[in-house]
This record gives structure tokens, sequence and C-alpha cells, in this order.
């Protein structure tokens, strides 16, 4: 999918075509060779047609102009490295070669070492008002994209640290250089090695990335999760008014979903940890709600089906849980103009009818322990469901269950104490129905944990936890 390139890189580009460049008096200074010249003026300021025409019948030639030809000739940008104005004008220059020329990315890549002139440059300065780092950049974003290259030393040498650079773009407060980050990002992500090695350094890569989108939803990084979930309970937000939550512009929210969408080609190996580590399909499931445009709209449908059919057994039961079967009814009354959005749309809404239509409340209630996450579902509260199922969910798995519900309350849930109060809710209807099966929870540490919550300052959890150890106390016998 092409797009516009960001604002404020074609304006850095346009800048330095404009520049006059003193050749001769480079050429008399030794900074490059009469060769060299002859080679850029014959593809400098002419019509786009001769330039594609001059290279190819020049592969070799303009492959060692810019890579040297190793033990014998020295690469352009290597002769010229004390010139900071010519290697910029060699750059936008190649930069635009490579754009239109993809066969010259290809003999580069015939080089034994391709990116050895390249990678110190865009490791010199951490400082973003140095253009040399960012021209790199797209350097080596059109010679990887315009060859798809997957080979190991594209894949395993280049791509990291490109990908590191990139990151410290999405990471910069400037919408601008974020815009950059991300579309670069995006090119780089055209076969499965380099989405696994995008996943790899996803500390990097995908949280940023993350974070913007929290920004877009509106909830911050520390609480993301618990705002998250109460959102499922709340009112449903019909769009944004004016710009995007958090200050996130309508582009680069489309350019990072985007780049969500390529990912989530890989949404077999990776749905799991990315839900487990994102809360992916609860966010999108948000900014489903809140997506201001058919564009972005139809990014969310994609990612969200790929994650979902691939991972069904695991994230559905997320799905259900954060509301998106009824949120889905509700688009389904949009009149949208995308045919494939359209087409999405029924194909997710198929998906999950098809799991739901087959689920009981019981499973409900496995999805939702299951998701880490519990909020007042209908289950808690209903008196029928404990009674028929306690002890099911006792015995389920050898005590999967229960083991899973002690996780959750050992943790401190400072951004969402109604964790607290749902599970000490759940323990009390276990100790009720089943009150011979204490011994199973006291031995998970249930019982002390509950006696710990009785001292929080959250009024429900010590609520909550006094009606859980009265479970304990109405019994007198013991049946361990």
């Amino acid at each position: 999918m092409l797009l516009d390139p960001p604002t404020y890189l074609a304006s850095l580009q346009s800048n330095i075509r404009q520049r006059p460049i003193p050749w001769d008096g480079a050429v008399r200074a030794g900074t490059l060779t009469e060769d060299q010249l002859a080679r850029i003026r014959a593809v400098d300021k002419v019509k786009r047609d001769v330039r594609i025409q001059t290279v190819e019948a020049d592969l070799d030639g303009y492959r060692t102009l810019f890579v040297g030809e190793s033990g014998k000739t020295k690469s352009v940008l290597e002769s010229a490295a004390k010139r900071q104005d010519v290697v910029q004008y060699l750059l936008v220059l190649l930069s635009d070669l490579l754009n239109s020329i993809p066969a010259l990315a290809k003999a580069i890549l015939r080089t034994d070492d391709p990116y050895r002139h390249f990678l110190p440059l865009l490791a010199r300065s951490s400082n973003t008002e140095d253009p040399v780092p960012l021209l790199t950049s797209t350097v080596l974003v059109s010679l990887m994209a315009g060859s798809r290259d997957e080979s190991p030393t594209t894949v395993d040498q280049a791509m990291p640290v490109i990908f590191s650079y990139l990151s410290s773009l999405t990471r910069n407060a400037d919408a601008g250089l974020q815009d950059i980050g991300v579309q670069e990002y995006s090119s780089l992500l055209y076969g499965r090695a380099p989405r696994r090695r995008f996943w790899k350094q996803r500390s990097e890569t995908v949280t940023p990335l993350i974070d913007i989108l929290r920004a877009a939803a509106g909830v911050g990084n520390s609480d993301a999760s618990a705002s998250l979930w109460s959102g499922t309970t709340g009112a449903a937000r019909s769009g944004f008014e004016g710009s995007l939550g958090g200050g996130v512009g309508l582009q680069l929210l489309y350019r990072v979903l985007l780049v969500m969408w390529q990912l989530s080609f890989e949404a077999a190996n990776i749905g799991d940890d990315l839900n487990d580590e994102y809360d992916i399909v609860l966010l999108y499931t948000q900014l489903l709600r809140l997506s201001p445009k058919e564009k972005t709209t139809r990014l969310l449908v994609a990612t969200l089906f790929n994650l979902l059919v691939h991972n069904q057994n695991t994230l559905l039961p997320t799905a259900v849980l954060a509301r998106l079967p009824a949120l889905l009814q509700n688009l389904q009354t949009r009149q949208f103009a995308d045919p494939d959005l359209r087409e999405d749309l029924d194909k997710l809404r198929e998906l999950l009818d098809e799991y739901t239509k087959t689920k009981t409340t019981f499973d409900e209630y496995v999805g939702e322990i299951n998701s880490g996450h519990l909020r007042w579902s209908p289950p808690h509260r209903n008196t029928v469901f404990w009674a028929e199922n306690a002890r099911r969910i006792l015995e389920h798995e050898n005590g999967e269950l229960v083991r899973k519900l002690a996780d959750i309350m050992r943790k401190p849930w400072d951004n969402d104490k109604a964790v607290l109060a749902i599970a000490c809710n759940d323990i009390g209807c276990l100790v009720r129905e089943v009150p011979e099966k204490r011994g199973q929870l006291e031995r998970l540490g249930l019982k002390t944990r509950v006696m710990e919550l009785m001292g929080e300052a959250d009024e429900n959890v010590r609520w909550e936890s006094l009606r859980a150890l009265g479970g304990w106390l109405q019994y007198s016998f013991d049946t361990k």
C-alpha cells in the first residue's frame, strides 16, 4: 500500500536537492573522483526516464559508486565522509534512484557487505536535528524494501540496527519524526522474516506503537488494562470530536494501525503473546468503538479478524468479554462504502456468532478467568449460576480455574480494586456452595489472602472479603 511520504522528510529532501554543490571543487580537493562525478552528473537533475535508462545500462558502475568494491574501489560516501553537504546530497540522490530503479537495490545487495557504509552513518548521531541518520534510514528502507530481501545479512545484521533507530523516532515527542518512523516500519514489514525480527525486538518496536494507540483510546499506560476493562461496561462513545485522544493525529493513527495489521499476519505464532502483553483484543475493541474514519475501521476489523481466526480457543473468549459481538451488531447498521470492510465485518461477525451460539455461561466465566482480569459480568452475582457450577469450577481441569483465580488475587490491582472485590465474591460463593472443598482453597492461600484484604482501603474490597470470610466461619466442622 503506497502512502505519501511524511511531510517533514519530503521537505528536507527537497531542500537538499536544491542546494548547489561545487562538484568540480570537490574533485580538485580529492573528495571524489572524475569517474564518480561523471556518474553523478549523468543521473542528477535529469528526467526520470533518462535516469532509469542510464542506471540500468550501468548497474555495476552505480553499485560500485555507492558501496565501492572491497579492497579495490572506495564508495563515494566513504570518499566524501568529511563533506557533510555532499554526503547529504548523495543520500537523497541514492534514495531517489532506489525508489525508481528496483534493480539497483538488488545489484547493491549482491555486494559482499552492502551495509558497511550505511550503518555507521545511521548510528553517527543521536541528535534529531542531524539529517544524516534520518536520510540514511530512508536509503536503508528503500534498499531493503525495494529488493524485498530476506537474507541473513539483511534480517539478522542490518534490520536490528534500523529497527532500533526507527524506534527512537516513534518514541520522539515530535509527531513528524513519529510519522517517519512508523511509515518506514510499514515499508520494512514486507515478509515473514522481517515481521518476525520486528516482533523479536518488540520492546523497541511494538511497545511505542501500543503507547500511541492507548493514547488514541484515551487510556494511560500505567492503568491501561483497568481503563480498557472499565470501558467495556460504560456507554460507548460514538467517535472522536475534534482531534484524537492524547493528541494523536488521524494520519499517525492510520499508519500505526497499518503496521499492526501487517504484523497480524503472524498472528498464528504471536497472537497469544500480543494479547497477553498488550491487551490487544481489548484495546482494538475500544478503538473500534471510537474509530473516526472508515479507513481506520477497516484496519481495526481486519487486524481483529487475523488475530481471532488464528487463536480461537484463547482470544475469542476475551473478545466476548470485551463485548465485541454487541459492538459489531451496532456497526452493522452503518452504511460503509468500502466493500473490503463490509466483507471483513461479515467474516468477523460469523466467527463470533459461531463461537457464542455454542457457549454456556460457564464457558463465559472460564473465559473471564483465563483472561486474567475480572469485571462484574452477570455470572458473579447470579445465585443460580453458583448453585449449578461451583463444584464444576473447583474440579475443572484438576482445579486449574481456582489456581488462576488465586493468581489473580495475589496481585495488588492498584489501578483496579474492583478485581479484588469480584475475586472475594467468587471465593465466598465457592465456600458457601461447596463447603467441604474449603481445604482446597486454603491450600492455595485464598483464606489468608481474603483475611489480608479485610484491611484494604477500598470499601468494596473490605465488604466482599468480609462476606467471603463469613463463608468459612459459617461452618464449625473441618472437612479437609
